[in-house]
């Protein structure tokens, strides 16, 4: 194994995993981007956005997330049913066991991020992926750290996303090949079978909506946005019904587009970054997202892209109307750079 970039010294051997291929760790979007073209993970538009089809998902899997049930009265605090599935202590380590041995002799790319921009909420995550543009994803949509402070990085709950990796039901106890598993007491993700880089991102916020409620944080699916004189507000809304749109007032600071808490303090973005929804868009409509979609490292989820002039088309749902942009806050001219208020 040999490692990249700007590694921890809180190694992948604490995850359980061994006889790895090179490891890239905390990589830039330039380099992230120059891997991305070398592995042929994805094609790259005129602008230098990163263009990538996520496969037979093209959305998230909710019939296929499970949480580990343990026999403790913790267990209480988690509202089981057709959503939170449970899987045993010993059907996790089985998944975890055979992840670990897929993932022997494989490259990966880690990312070492917070989730939580007020200092008293931060959450020290670590983003593990088979692909070098779920690796940029990552990169956009948590809160990046200064370079001085990957080295003594220490996840408090780390998640590994493995698109090749097929779950085995009849031993594994999931529904089908697909799975999005939380262990809350080990402070695992795992993922496997599906590409939808929306996985990894509601699957933080899975994390938070259980730790931060027990902190006395009210966590939010919104979008926020604060006015000159300190006035919060709130966007609230299914996906897809503008709250990236709504938000991203240019005679108003930006907080976050989708994910928050809400404290004493105030609120606060769990992200660092903006994942739009792209069907249809069209820059006298939507400026902001418009341009952010048309800049380099941005990571574009399955829009087409045209093979000769590598012109993007917003419009094309062949593949489907779930098209999405993710890219960093700071693409937005008018962000909250403390990301609470």
């Amino acid at each position: 194994m040999q490692n990249y970039g700007l590694p921890s010294n809180f190694g992948l051997e604490n995850h359980g995993l061994y006889n790895l291929g090179n490891v890239y760790w905390n990589l830039s979007p330039a380099a992230l981007v120059e891997q991305i073209v070398r592995r042929r993970e994805a094609d790259l538009s005129a602008d230098g956005a990163v263009a990538a089809f996520t496969g037979q998902h093209t959305g998230r899997s909710p019939k296929d997330k499970y949480i580990v049930r343990y026999p403790d009265p913790h267990s209480d605090e988690i509202w089981w049913g057709t959503v939170n599935q449970s899987l045993t202590p010993d059907q996790f380590q089985a998944i975890h066991s055979r992840l670990s041995a897929y993932l022997q002799g494989r490259d990966l790319f880690v990312q070492d991020m917070i989730a939580g921009a007020h200092p008293r909420y931060r959450l020290p995550i670590r983003v593990i992926t088979e692909y070098a543009w779920h690796s940029l994803f990552s990169h956009n949509l948590f809160i990046r750290q200064p370079e001085e402070y990957f080295s003594a990085h220490v996840p408090s709950f780390t998640l590994i996303q493995c698109p090749g990796f097929i779950a085995e039901p009849e031993i594994e106890g999931t529904r089908s090949g697909t799975m999005i598993v939380v262990d809350f007491e080990k402070r695992y993700v795992l993922i496997g079978n599906t590409g939808y880089a929306g996985e990894i991102k509601k699957s933080i916020f899975t994390v938070l909506n259980y730790l931060l409620p027990q902190q006395d944080v009210l966590s939010m699916h919104c979008s926020a946005n604060v006015g000159e004189r300190g006035d919060v507000a709130l966007f609230f809304g299914l996906s897809g019904t503008g709250k990236t749109t709504l938000s991203s007032d240019p005679d108003r600071q930006l907080i976050g587009d989708d994910e928050h808490g809400w404290s004493l303090d105030g609120v606060f973005n769990f992200e660092g970054g903006c994942y739009a929804k792209t069907i249809r868009l069209k820059p006298e409509l939507e400026p902001i997202i418009w341009s952010a979609a048309h800049r380099f490292g941005t990571v574009l989820e399955n829009v087409i892209i045209d093979k000769t002039n590598r012109q993007a088309d917003f419009d094309d749902d062949r593949l489907t109307e779930n098209t999405r942009a993710a890219y960093p806050i700071h693409f937005v001219p008018n962000h909250m750079k403390t990301g609470y208020a």
